[in-house]
């Protein structure tokens, strides 16, 4: 934990008690602070007695006697309207703030100068902060890695000199961090997301560019017209790019890192780092290791080494020559895109479950990798009409699937076949959550008879 001294001997409200903020009230009130706690959700509310934190309905407590509001990042801050605890906070003229800029101060008091690597992005931010806490791990650095990936950054150690924090970190949290200054902020890319919550894309843009405007090192992904005026507007930054070669900064091309024009880093062979996109959260990593002082050699053990997230590209293991793929985090036809852009031949797809809007038809300039789909969940007459000619084949669940793809790729005659599970889908028709889809599968694959995991390959 991280207790949190900014506020010792004063009152703050806090609102939210889910992980994040169970995590938060603990860290204040182990630094001294009055905390008084709400959530809308009486389970919530019951745990948070139960550990002893003290629960009182806000919208009964004069605002005046805060300093302060702590709010857990799902709860809308501005768009489609400020929640009602932001509104009175505004009224008593209070702060407005989260867990990731509690750390900051936290930090700013106990080692100004303490490692801290922030991430965000649309796209890739998990895999890349992953990444990153993986490479200085091997490296040799006490590590530190939480925020939106999962941990919550208060449960951390708190920063020290000799102790790197690797933070993901989700637009709603940087909303909530005004004093975000990390010693590495990498800014990954920019695509429409979270509308909802920020109202336009202008205002979108704008929260994401504040993890990177006072950054020590700014690490920033120029492939969108929106990072691009990002970087045009900072000093300095450090480039990144996946689809042009730069003469200064990191490039992907033909699976190797460019810097500045030169190959650098061979991704060949590094099944968990497949694909263009994997390039750049890998160009992001090397960046950032660099800028802590890591070398080459130790950085290219790290890459080598990665194991991956589960349930995005993670490579389960072989039966024989086929090779079993998890995406089941592909939960749309972007996230499977990337998927199939990344293995060029010889698949066979496992797809399917609750269908979002427009379905798979992006990808059929991609059907030519296929070798035959296998269609589970609510889309599967869907998307066997936008398959065509693509040999597919329905099946009632994903037991069905594995079974019928296995006996295909190792009928195939291919010589490198994969059996890929990237639904395009959401996972609700058959499973709570996609992480539970990517498990069955997982553990499915594992009981084939021959199965090997990656480790013994």
């Amino acid at each position: 934990m991280t207790p949190v001294y900014a506020f010792k001997g004063q009152r703050v409200a806090l609102f939210g008690l889910g992980g994040s903020g169970l995590a938060t009230a603990r860290a204040l009130k182990a630094g001294g602070a009055d905390v008084v706690s709400w959530d809308d959700n009486e389970g919530a509310r019951t745990k948070a007695l139960a550990e002893g934190l003290a629960v009182v309905d806000l919208a009964q407590v004069d605002f005046l006697n805060f300093v302060a509001l702590i709010l857990a990042p799902g709860v809308p801050l501005t768009h489609p309207e400020p929640h009602w605890t932001v509104k009175r906070a505004q009224v008593a003229d209070i702060p407005v703030i989260g867990d990731i800029e509690l750390f900051c101060r936290e930090r700013a008091r106990l080692a100004p100068d303490a490692p801290f690597v922030a991430i965000t992005g649309t796209n890739g931010k998990s895999t890349t902060t992953a990444l990153i806490a993986h490479v200085m791990k091997v490296a040799g650095f006490d590590v530190q890695m939480g925020g939106n990936i999962g941990t919550a950054i208060l449960s951390l150690a708190p920063p020290a000199s000799d102790r790197v924090h690797v933070i993901e970190c989700s637009s709603y949290q940087i909303d909530l961090a005004p004093s975000l200054s990390p010693s590495v902020g990498i800014l990954l890319n920019v695509t429409p997301d979270h509308l909802e919550r920020h109202g336009v894309m202008e205002n979108y843009a704008a929260v994401k560019e504040r993890l990177v405007a006072k950054a020590d090192h700014a690490i920033i992904g120029v492939d969108d017209d929106w990072c691009r005026a990002i970087a045009q507007r900072l000093k300095l930054p450090v480039t990144i790019s996946v689809e042009r070669v730069l003469p200064h900064g990191y490039s992907y091309e033909d699976g190797f890192i460019l810097r500045n024009g030169a190959r650098a880093f061979d991704l060949n062979g590094i099944g968990s780092l497949r694909g263009a996109h994997n390039g750049q959260n890998a160009a992001a990593a090397i960046a950032a290791a660099g800028a802590l002082g890591v070398d080459d050699a130790t950085i290219l053990r790290g890459l080598k080494s990665f194991p991956g997230l589960a349930h995005r590209m993670e490579q389960v293991g072989r039966v024989g020559s086929v090779l079993f793929i998890n995406d089941s985090k592909a939960t749309n036809a972007d996230a499977t895109e990337k998927a199939l852009l990344a293995i060029p031949r010889d698949i066979f797809w496992i797809c399917g479950g609750v269908p979002k809007e427009g379905g798979i038809a992006p990808l059929a300039p991609l059907f030519g990798r296929v070798r035959a789909a296998f269609l589970i969940g609510q889309a599967s007459e869907d998307f066997a009409k936008t398959l065509g000619p693509v040999p597919h084949r329905f099946c009632s669940d994903l037991d069905t699937a594995v079974q019928h793809a296995t006996q295909a790729a190792q009928e195939s005659g291919a010589e490198a076949p994969v059996v890929l599970l990237s639904p395009a889908c959401a996972s609700f028709d058959q499973y709570r959550n996609f992480e539970l889809r990517g498990a069955h599968f997982r553990a499915l694959v594992e009981q084939l008879p021959g199965f090997r995991p990656m480790a013994e390959v």
